[in-house]
């Protein structure tokens, strides 16, 4: 009976009170944002410089025209995996409950997704693997940004000119992991850059002007590990990379529409998600008459297309 206990939630100021856990921001959409794609299987564009090239465009009269010389265009394949986590109610459970839990269940095997979304996304670019060696530094010693003589302003300024040199554009997108972040708003060297002389830490509004990168956002998602121990999904990087900005999801019945509809795979980006058209999907049924199954079931793959679009600062203290 505990558990049916837990769900007697009867004191009007406690249930006020009552605080349901969410995991910290997920961020890796700011890398790898979400794409719609008809099938769960087919060919993606890898990215080249060809959006770059300067054309001679100038006709005379009567001449021909000036015509494009296409370059080939690379692909790889991509497979989406099917994800789902389903989240049991006993009937009795929702009889005793004070809330409803067909809500909680949902946040429940939503949150459990995303999570997982989250995860695959920052193991992909952390991964000193999936870059250049142009594209990529491990700071260590007193180039750490622990080290109140580093130059976080120039290793960042270093990264943002390696990814112009590769695709012409500067990245315009920063996620930094947690420790990192806790370094950089006490760095000394970029507190002395803000204009004012009060005795306050680095904002991340700072930040964006500092770098001169519009989109930076702190990686604080959590997981636990099998054996129990929270850990830090994002570590002590910052990753850098070009990623178009996001179109204005449509409006459909007063509520905002899914933004992965607007955006297209073959946009050069650094990343992108391909989810199936039409996910997620929430369904509920019915186990031997008294369990009442909340299922989420998402189907996606997150893709690094522009290894040239991104750059990882890792940061070994």
């Amino acid at each position: 009976m505990g558990r049916l206990s837990n769900l007697r939630i009867v004191n009007p100021v406690l249930t006020n009170l009552a605080v349901g856990y969410t995991n910290e921001q997920f961020v890796a959409t700011a890398l790898m944002p979400y794409v719609s794609v008809d099938k769960e299987a087919g060919l993606v564009p890898i990215f080249n410089k060809d959006h770059f090239k300067v054309y001679q465009t100038q006709r005379a009269l009567r001449a021909k025209s000036n015509r494009v010389d296409p370059g080939d265009v690379s692909t790889v394949p991509f497979a989406l995996t099917e994800h789902d986590l389903e989240y049991p109610i006993d009937y009795r459970e929702e009889s005793e409950s004070a809330f409803p839990l067909e809500r909680q269940a949902t946040m429940s095997v939503t949150e459990g997704i995303r999570l997982r979304h989250e995860k695959m996304v920052a193991d992909l670019v952390q991964n000193p693997a999936s870059y250049h060696t142009s594209n990529r530094i491990a700071l260590s010693g007193a180039d750490s940004f622990t080290d109140p003589d580093s130059d976080p302003e120039g290793v960042i300024d270093d990264a943002k000119a390696a990814v112009r040199a590769d695709i012409v554009k500067e990245p315009n997108t920063m996620v930094i992991g947690y420790t990192m972040w806790r370094s950089l708003k006490r760095h000394p060297k970029l507190k002395a850059v803000l204009s004012d002389n009060r005795p306050r830490l680095v904002q991340l509004a700072d930040l964006r002007e500092i770098f001169e990168i519009p989109n930076i956002v702190v990686g604080r998602a959590v997981y636990q590990n099998d054996s129990g121990a929270v850990t830090d999904i994002w570590g002590n990087n910052a990753v850098l990379a070009f990623v178009p900005d996001a179109p204005q999801a449509p409006v459909v019945n007063g509520m905002a529409g899914d933004p992965g509809s607007m955006r297209s795979m073959y946009e050069p980006s650094f990343g992108y998600t391909l989810r199936k058209r039409g996910q997620p999907v929430v369904d509920t049924r019915t186990e031997d008459g008294k369990l009442e199954l909340v299922r989420n079931t998402d189907i996606f793959t997150p893709f690094l297309l522009g290894a040239d679009a991104g750059y990882l600062v890792q940061d070994a203290g």
